[in-house]
């Protein structure tokens, strides 16, 4: 599919051969039984490999296929509260939310007010500071906590925590 006259021609093993005319290059990748491949169409003459184009094919998309297995996504878990929680719920979450930060994930702290519980935000502010004091030792605050609505909610991301700024929001 090459429509050029005339080709930069570089062998399999990467060495330039020189300019050759078309029909001379497509004849020398027939001769080694290989495939003539345009590199980069925008060099004057453009530049074509021989190589085998299938196996290359092959090659980039095992590639990429390693390249996807090994990248690690990142899941923000929710963990749900309310104004009331008592402690034994508390320490129950605390402990999801510590497995969600060794396994890697973020973890979404979300405080749902109902009725007149919103007249008191200061009370979820109290239950965030304290899941963060029990997670501070394996966990960064991403977001501090905002209200948004009747709910309010901190993100906290794995790692160590470097600076005693991040425990105090306000």
């Amino acid at each position: 599919m090459i429509r050029r006259p005339e080709v930069r021609v570089i062998n399999p093993e990467g060495k330039q051969l020189g300019i050759y005319p078309i029909y001379q290059a497509i004849g020398l990748a027939d001769e080694l039984g290989l495939d003539l491949v345009e590199i980069n169409p925008k060099a004057n003459p453009p530049v074509c490999r021989i190589m085998d184009f299938g196996k290359f094919k092959y090659e980039q998309k095992k590639q990429a296929n390693l390249a996807r297995k090994r990248q690690k996504v990142i899941e923000v878990k929710e963990v749900k509260m309310r104004p009331k929680t008592d402690d034994h719920d508390f320490d129950f979450k605390v402990k999801h939310i510590q497995r969600f930060l060794e396994e890697g994930n973020k973890a979404k702290v979300t405080i749902r007010f109902r009725g007149r519980e919103m007249a008191h935000p200061e009370m979820a502010a109290k239950i965030l500071d304290r899941v963060f004091e029990a997670v501070k030792d394996m966990a960064v605050i991403e977001q501090p906590y905002r209200m948004e609505g009747r709910t309010m909610t901190m993100i906290l991301a794995p790692g160590k925590s470097t600076s005693g700024a991040q425990q105090t929001q306000g």
